[in-house]
C-alpha cells in the first residue's frame, strides 16, 4: 500500500524528499525571523522616536550654553558673521530666551514668514512623539520648527527656530541602520534557535518519519523498527511509543502469516480428508446392509462417528474461507425457506423430534434466501443433535420456528426442547472453536450464523437455555412498507382459530 501511494505521489520516498520549503526546519527558520523582526519593530519604533527627541534636546541645550554667554555679554555687539557662524553651528534660524514673563532674540538670521509647526519639548507625551517623529520621517523636509522648553535646573525659557530637514536626514539615517542591526540580530537568533531546536525536536522527529516510513514499506524487516534515545521528555515519550506499537505490529504480522500459512495447510488436509471419508461413508453405507448382528450393532457408530468427521472437516473449510459475499436480498416468504430448511434436516421419525413451522405463511421479509438459509439450517441441526442425544422416551422433543414484528423488524426464535447449552459454550457463545455445544464439535456453525445476520444488519442472541428450553432470537431489518405491514397483521388476526369455546 505505501509502494502504491509513493508511486502516485502521495507519500514521500523518505523524509529527505520534502521540499526545502515545506520542510520544519525552513519553516521553523522563516517564523523564528518573523517574530524576531516583529519585536524589533516594537522596539525600533519609540526608538526612533526617542532618537527625535534627544537630537531637539541637544540642539536645545547647545542654545542655552551659547545664550548664557550671550546674556552676560552684549548680543547686539555680535558682528554679522558671528551671529552667522552662531546660527550655522546650531542649524537655527533664529535663537530666543524667555524669563519671567520677558522675551529676548539673541541670534536672528532673518525673521521667519511662518512657522509650520511647534514643538514643547516640557509637554511632548510618549505617543506625541511617535507621531510627529513619523510625521516627520514621512511628510518632512520643507518645514521649519520652533521647538523650546527649560534645560536642566535653569527657570530660563529658551526656544530655536530650525528647518526639519537636519531631524529628517538625521532620523532617516538612524532607522535605516537601526533596521539593518535588527534584521542582524534575527538571523543571528534565529540561527540560533533553530540550531537548538532542529537538535531537540526537528532532527528526532525526522528520524521518527523516516523510521516510521520504513517501517510502513516493510513491516516484516525487525531492522526497520525504531531504536530510541535515551531521553526523558516528550520525544523519549513518542520514540518508545513508536518503537512499541512497531515491534507489536511486527509480531502481529509474524502470527497473522504463520496463521495464515497453517489455516493454508489445515484447508488442504480436511479436502484430502473429506474426499477419504466421503468413500468411508459409501463403504458404512454397504456395511449397513449386511445381516450380521455384530456389523449391525456396530455401523450406525460408524456412521455417526464419520458423519461428524464430516461435518468438521466441511465446517473447518467454510470458515477458511474468505469473507463471506454481501447478501443479495430480496423479498422472499419465510415460511416456505422453513419447510426447506425441514426438508435437509431429514429428521429421522424414529427419533420422537417433531419439527414444528409456526411461521406465519403469509409474513415476507427482506433478506439472502441462501445465507438466511444456512442461518436457520445451523441452530436447527445443533437442535435435532442436542436433542438426540436424550434417550427417555417420556421426553417432549420438540423444535418450533416462530415469528414475531416489532418496532420495524421481524424477529425469529428457534426453540428447542433440549437439555440446554452448556456453560462453556454460553461462555464462548459464536466462538469458532471455542463455543461448541456438543463434545467433538468446533463451534464454527454459531460463529457463521453470527457473521452473516450481521452482514444483514441484524443481530443474534440466546434468549433462554436451560430447564427443558433453548431459544436462540434472529433480528433483521424490516423492509417491508406500512401497507405491507398492515395486510400482514390483518391476514395475522384471519388466520386466529374463531372456534374457541366462549368464555
Amino acid at each position: 500500500m505505501a509502494d502504491e501511494k509513493r508511486e502516485h505521489g502521495e507519500l514521500p520516498g523518505n523524509a529527505g524528499s520534502v521540499p526545502l520549503t515545506r520542510g520544519l526546519s525552513t519553516k521553523l527558520l522563516l517564523l523564528t525571523i518573523l517574530f524576531v523582526m516583529a519585536a524589533e519593530v516594537l522596539i525600533f519604533i519609540p526608538s526612533v522616536a526617542n532618537f527625535g527627541q534627544q537630537w531637539m534636546r541637544q540642539r536645545l541645550q547647545t542654545v542655552a550654553t551659547l545664550g548664557i554667554v550671550l546674556m552676560e555679554g552684549d548680543p547686539n555687539s555680535l558682528s554679522r558673521q558671528a551671529s552667522n557662524d552662531v546660527l550655522m553651528a546650531t542649524g537655527a534660524k533664529t535663537i530666543a530666551v524667555r524669563d519671567e514673563g520677558s522675551a529676548r532674540l539673541l541670534v536672528v538670521s532673518e525673521m521667519p514668514p511662518e512657522v509650520d509647526m511647534h514643538i514643547n519639548l516640557d509637554m511632548v507625551g510618549p505617543l506625541q512623539a511617535i507621531a510627529q517623529a513619523f510625521d516627520t520621517m514621512f511628510f518632512g523636509g520643507d518645514r521649519l520648527l520652533r521647538i523650546y522648553g527649560s534645560v536642566g535646573e535653569s527657570r530660563s525659557e529658551y526656544e530655536i527656530v530650525v528647518p526639519d530637514s537636519a531631524l529628517r536626514s538625521a532620523m532617516l539615517v538612524y532607522a535605516r541602520n537601526v533596521a539593518a542591526l535588527s534584521l542582524i540580530i534575527s538571523l543571528i537568533t534565529a540561527m540560533l534557535v533553530f540550531y537548538a531546536i532542529n537538535r531537540i525536536m526537528i532532527r528526532p522527529i525526522r528520524a521518527m518519519t523516516q523510521s516510521m516510513l520504513a517501517f510502513a514499506a516493510a513491516p516484516d524487516d525487525a531492522e526497520r523498527i525504531i531504536r530510541p534515545e535515551d531521553r526523558g521528555d516528550e520525544i523519549g515519550i513518542a520514540e518508545r511509543e513508536l518503537a512499541g506499537m512497531q515491534q507489536a505490529l511486527h509480531r502481529a504480522l509474524g502470527e497473522r502469516k504463520r496463521l495464515a500459512d497453517l489455516g493454508l495447510a489445515v484447508s488442504k488436509i480436511n479436502h484430502d480428508m473429506r474426499n477419504m471419508l466421503a468413500s468411508a461413508q459409501l463403504m458404512s453405507d454397504r456395511l449397513a446392509r449386511v445381516s450380521d448382528p455384530t456389523v449391525q450393532s456396530l455401523t450406525p457408530r460408524l456412521v455417526r462417528t464419520l458423519d461428524r468427521a464430516v461435518a468438521y472437516s466441511e465446517g473447518v473449510l467454510a470458515y477458511g474461507r474468505t469473507q463471506e459475499a454481501p447478501p443479495q436480498r430480496r423479498r422472499l416468504r419465510l415460511f416456505q425457506l422453513v419447510e426447506d430448511v425441514q426438508a435437509t434436516l431429514a429428521i429421522d421419525p424414529a427419533s420422537g423430534i417433531e419439527f414444528v413451522n409456526a411461521v406465519d405463511p403469509e409474513l415476507e421479509v427482506e433478506a439472502d434466501a441462501e445465507q438466511l438459509f444456512r442461518v436457520l439450517s445451523n441452530l436447527c441441526r445443533n437442535a435435532v443433535q442436542a436433542m438426540s442425544g436424550d434417550r427417555e422416551a417420556a421426553l417432549v422433543r420438540r423444535l418450533t420456528l416462530s415469528t414475531a414484528r416489532e418496532r420495524g423488524a421481524v424477529r425469529i426464535f428457534v426453540s428447542d426442547t433440549g437439555p440446554g447449552l452448556p456453560p462453556r459454550a454460553r461462555e464462548n457463545l459464536f466462538a469458532a472453536f471455542r463455543g461448541a455445544a456438543k463434545s467433538g464439535g468446533t463451534g464454527l456453525g454459531l460463529a457463521i450464523a453470527q457473521e452473516l445476520v450481521h452482514a444483514h444488519g441484524g443481530e443474534i442472541t440466546l434468549v433462554e437455555s436451560g430447564n427443558g428450553l433453548t431459544v436462540f432470537s434472529i433480528t433483521l431489518p424490516d423492509g417491508s412498507t406500512r401497507e405491507e405491514r398492515t395486510a400482514a397483521a390483518g391476514a395475522s388476526r384471519q388466520a386466529v382459530p374463531h372456534d374457541r369455546p366462549a368464555p
